[in-house]
């Protein structure tokens, strides 16, 4: 019944951590592509920094920006801030309920460090607040008026700290993290400076002084710093399907060239929708490309090593029954869950052959099955099953 309970607790904040997530990743590509969009037009504001028009579901919107502020606000201003705070705080708590509910099978891998699961969620927690306090500082030190300096050396910070998670945690667990890692910085952007420095304009301005110019300045350079990460981000989120990137044995390396691949995209993206040449920008396309072309040469899958012998139906039965059927069966006995996961059951020799190409990426391409390895499934273990799937 735990399990039940955890399943559905697991499905609705996910569904909820969409919703959110969505909305405030569509806030933010609209608010920059707006924001790339003002020139200064004859109907611009004299006080204003330019105009926009635009074209959207049969309606045509005219828009006035203005760098500080107008020179009244109006009753009904509206603010963007709640998806990126629902997002992190049901982020949080998919966390939870998948990674910390479930730490042994999930975040804790002994063959990389054997610990207790309150010892991987101290540092899961320890992990992501450091990585804010250390890229915040970053930013209000005279580093962060030095943007390509600042860009290198927080792309080295997500590196460091996805090398880190990659000695510390599963595969699955480390990706993840590296996700949240950079997901905090971002929802940590928004509560921490974004929405305070406008409040603190608003206050200025209600009160008849004039608005802090600069304040205005380092929410739209984290706003900026937001959108560039996005992209990275959104693939990290969902690598747990894949774990040709979560298991590499170099997957810090991996997540390297998604910032690679991820970053120049969206800058390409922001460029042309500012009306950059296509020539001028068409730099960072090829720079994609080529951490695309490096990543899937990274993970080319290797042959496989096997046993050398014939495995036999019996043998391999034998072998998922050790390590697979706890989970992969009609009633599964582990704690974490009430139905095989994916709906894959692996207690007949037809289930085995039917599934074989998903068990040799999960269990003989790379190390991501059994979960946590649990059962302590060796190399020889994978061996045999590489012999019997290359047999079938």
């Amino acid at each position: 019944m735990l399990a039940y309970a955890a399943d559905w607790l697991n499905i609705l904040t996910r569904w909820f951590h969409l919703v959110v997530g969505i909305g405030w990743i569509g806030t933010s590509f609209a608010f920059i592509a707006l924001d790339v969009s003002f020139r200064r037009r004859p109907e611009t504001p004299q006080t204003g920094l330019g105009t926009s028009w635009l074209v959207h579901g049969g309606g045509f919107y005219h828009v006035d920006k203005y760098m500080v502020a107008p020179p009244r606000l109006p009753e009904d201003l509206i603010w963007y801030k709640w998806d990126a705070y629902l997002t992190f705080v049901s982020g949080i708590v998919l966390m939870a309920v998948q990674y910390w509910w479930s730490a042994r099978a999930y975040l804790i891998d002994p063959k990389i460090v054997a610990m207790e699961p309150w010892m991987a969620i101290a540092i899961s927690i320890t992990s992501l607040t450091a990585g804010w306090l250390i890229y915040d500082g970053l930013c209000r030190s005279a580093l962060g008026e030095k943007t390509l300096a600042l860009a290198a050396v927080v792309f080295a910070l997500i590196v460091g700290a996805a090398w880190g998670y990659t000695h510390l945690y599963s595969g699955r667990g480390a990706f993840i993290h590296i996700g949240a890692f950079v997901g905090t910085i971002m929802a940590a952007n928004v509560f921490r400076v974004i929405i305070p420095n406008q409040k603190i304009m608003v206050a200025q301005l209600i009160a008849g002084e004039a608005p802090d110019a600069r304040l205005g300045v380092i929410a739209k350079q984290r706003s900026v710093h937001n959108t560039y990460l996005t992209l990275p981000v959104l693939l990290m989120m969902v690598s747990n399907h894949y774990p040709t990137l979560t298991n590499h044995p170099q997957s810090w390396l991996v997540v390297a060239l998604i910032l690679v691949i991820g970053g120049p995209i969206r800058h390409f993206i922001v460029r042309h929708e500012a009306g950059d040449s296509i020539g001028k920008i068409l730099w960072a396309p090829g720079v994609a490309a080529l951490g695309l072309v490096a990543a899937l040469i990274l993970t080319l899958p290797k042959t496989a090593a096997t046993s050398g012998a014939v495995v036999s139906d019996t043998e391999i039965l034998t072998l998922t029954a050790k390590h697979c059927t706890m989970c992969h069966a009609a009633k599964p006995r582990h704690e974490s869950f009430s139905e095989a996961p994916k709906g894959v059951e692996l207690e007949t020799v037809a289930d085995i052959a039917r599934y074989a190409p998903l068990i040799k990426v999960q269990a003989v391409d790379t190390d991501a099955m059994p979960l946590g390895n649990e059962t302590g499934f060796t190399a020889e273990d994978r061996a045999k099953l590489a012999a019997w799937i290359a047999a079938h």
